[in-house]
């Protein structure tokens, strides 16, 4: 069922004149916008990655992914039952999450006809407790009944792998490595590597060889 954070959000990008759940060959489109096709997707990149290579292929598309960066929690009793709960969730988000879907997205981004936009959002998640087949139910396991949006602090725009460079600090050693980029950027180095590995995966780095066991990289030209 449709989420109201993704009915939301295809409301935010339909224009007056859009066309919404279109049928394009064995596709069906979000929004379509003049000649743009516009993707709305809260789950993995990964899910859409065939579709979009083969979108692009011909049609200019606006990959929508919103990112959560702060999230209310609200409990029900039951599914349509009384609120029994609501807190926010201590885990927080950042832009720096767009490199966990990345990870899966690097053979289709960057391409000429595709644009990535990525709202950054807090939401609230209605949930309800489940009722699995195990034996001994864990006490957190929920049904996430509704995610709906709260609030929205900007939208970031990506085209080309310099807009992804933006995303990493300019004053970085040349050449660097991920114990630098970690370092610089306040994250794990795990984190950094996975930084690391898609911006060379996109040719936004060079890969420039090795300093003992540590690959190094520099911005491409």
């Amino acid at each position: 069922m449709e989420s109201s954070l993704h009915k939301q959000l295809k409301e935010l990008y339909a224009d007056k004149g859009a066309e919404v759940e279109q049928k394009l060959g064995r596709y069906r489109i979000d929004v379509v916008c003049d000649d743009e096709l516009i993707e709305i997707q809260h789950g993995s990149l990964a899910a859409i990655r065939d579709k979009v290579a083969d979108l692009t292929t011909k049609h200019r598309v606006l990959v929508v992914k919103p990112l959560i960066i702060c999230k209310r929690l609200v409990k029900l009793k039951s599914q349509g039952g009384r609120i029994v709960e609501r807190r926010l969730s201590p885990k927080r988000g950042s832009i720096l999450d767009l490199f966990d879907e990345l990870v899966y997205f690097t053979s289709v981004f960057p391409h000429p006809n595709l644009t990535l936009e990525v709202p950054l959002v807090d939401i609230e998640e209605w949930r309800y407790p489940g009722h699995g087949r195990r034996r001994y139910r864990r006490q957190n396991d929920h049904v996430v009944d509704d995610q709906k949006l709260t609030k929205l602090h900007e939208i970031r725009r990506f085209q080309t792998r310099r807009d992804l460079l933006s995303l990493i600090p300019s004053n970085l050693p040349d050449p660097f490595h991920t114990g630098h980029l970690a370092e610089a950027m306040n994250v794990s180095r795990s984190k950094a590597q996975q930084i690391a590995y898609c911006l060379r995966k996109t040719a936004a780095l060079d890969d420039c060889g090795k300093q003992v066991n540590a690959r190094l990289y520099r911005r491409a030209a």
